[in-house]
């Protein structure tokens, strides 16, 4: 069965599928973690609210994602709001470092 997620104060609480639906058409705009420019570059950060671990292991509910540039499509996953912080930060410096060559 999929499972369902919702944020409660960047904490992750599972949910049915109706509460989900109802949560993610209310709190759309809430999930970003972070959102940034390094020029021309983006680096979103979201709470994705489905599990997107496809193997063993604690569910994957956070997405980063680069738009543009040399990194294009680069993504990584996390678990926890803690987690998806830290790893927005390393995709920026990954991305400035790509810049600087």
């Amino acid at each position: 069965m999929d499972k369902y997620y919702i944020l409660k104060d960047q904490k992750i609480v599972a949910v049915d599928l109706t509460t989900w639906a109802k949560w993610l058409e209310k709190n759309n705009a809430n999930r970003h973690v972070k959102d940034e420019k390094i020029g021309d570059v983006r680096v979103s950060t979201v709470f994705l609210g489905l599990d997107h671990q496809w193997g063993d292991g604690p569910p994957l509910l956070f997405e980063t994602l680069v738009f543009e540039g040399e990194l294009d499509g680069d993504m990584e996953r996390y678990s926890t709001w803690d987690e998806a912080e830290v790893g927005h930060a390393e995709m920026v410096e990954r991305v400035k470092s790509h810049q600087n060559h």
